[in-house]
């Protein structure tokens, strides 16, 4: 992790509303999910790997490898000290206690495997086995006791005390492509249409598939393909506000600024919006990366951008007080 000035890294200049403070690079193709938490990053990419950086240090710890394929979400439970990987139709459960091995896989269709049952795996896998679907994204609840997993048209739940699927959610027509896990809500977005389950449809919908949820109390944010961002109350369960054109090209991520009224939203294009949570108004924007951001992030000091240009961008926000 390397310190980077603003003026060589970052363009938007002193009225920008973010100011990149570091970068993180090691990988060789798109980074494509990130979690934190205060010490540790967790980052997964197109090079079929994840990396975990210790923030405080600002040194790569450990890369986790053996996927075979793209590492497309990745999830840490400080509970219990484990790290979930996806890749094709399998969630590698890594314990970072223990020499950071895999000490389970589960796959789409609710097994759990002592183990790595991907280990050896040299060549990239394409396909899936019979009877297994695509995981693209997994969630888990504010307790780390349920972990969610997106594939196919269902979302399978996991006790993770009992390490045993749980069950699923069901009622989407088209694959489920995100996910966000809330308190009291969970909420799901399908890629086709813009339904929102599963216990309400929210209309009217987008004009094309869900790419990113983000949720605070009864307010969820959902982003687009049709390059919009749609503000929804929970509880009514009704549309509030929408910015139909919020960015120039697909919505690929969202997230809140802990502490601050702010959301943030990045798109295919690179760039980077802040906008005001209560009234949806613009605060500024920055173009974040020269490539597509694929994945927001937030701990409780920084912002964390991937992009596909391989690096991982670490922000502190400009603007707005703190709550």
């Amino acid at each position: 992790m390397t310190a980077t000035p603003l003026s060589r890294r970052c363009s938007g200049g002193r009225t920008a509303p973010l100011q990149c403070v570091s970068v993180a690079e090691g990988h060789s193709k798109p980074v494509l999910c990130l979690d934190a938490t205060d010490e540790l990053l967790f980052t997964g990419s197109k090079d079929r790997t994840c990396k975990i950086w210790n923030l405080v240090t600002g040194q790569e710890i450990v890369t986790l490898k053996g996927h075979p394929n793209n590492v497309v979400s990745v999830k840490y439970c400080s509970n219990s000290c484990l790290v979930f990987t996806v890749s094709t139709s399998y969630i590698k459960v890594w314990d970072i206690r223990d020499s950071t091995k895999c000490v389970r896989t589960l796959t789409s269709s609710g097994q759990v495997v002592s183990g790595d049952v991907c280990a050896g795996t040299t060549t990239r896998t394409i396909t899936t086995a019979q009877g297994e679907y695509q995981i693209n994204q997994i969630a888990l609840n504010p307790a780390g006791s349920v972990l969610y997993a997106a594939a196919g048209n269902t979302v399978r739940t996991w006790d993770l005390n009992r390490m045993q699927a749980a069950g699923k959610l069901t009622g989407h027509i088209g694959s489920v492509m995100c996910l966000t896990v809330a308190q009291s809500v969970f909420d799901v977005a399908e890629g086709m249409l813009g339904n929102i389950g599963p216990a309400h449809n929210f209309e009217p919908p987008h004009y094309d598939g869900i790419e990113c949820l983000a949720t605070q109390g009864e307010v969820l944010f959902s982003g687009s393909r049709d390059n919009g961002i749609k503000k929804w109350d929970l509880e009514q369960q009704e549309l509030i506000q929408q910015i139909p054109n919020a960015h120039k090209d697909w919505v690929c991520a969202l997230a809140y600024v802990p502490g601050r009224p702010m959301l943030l939203s990045a798109c295919r294009g690179g760039m980077l919006k802040v906008w005001n949570v209560d009234n949806f108004t613009p605060l500024g924007e920055i173009k974040g990366h020269d490539s597509p951001i694929n994945a927001i992030c937030t701990n409780s000091k920084h912002i964390f951008t991937a992009s596909s240009d391989m690096s991982v961008k670490i922000w502190l926000t400009k603007v707005g007080k703190k709550r």
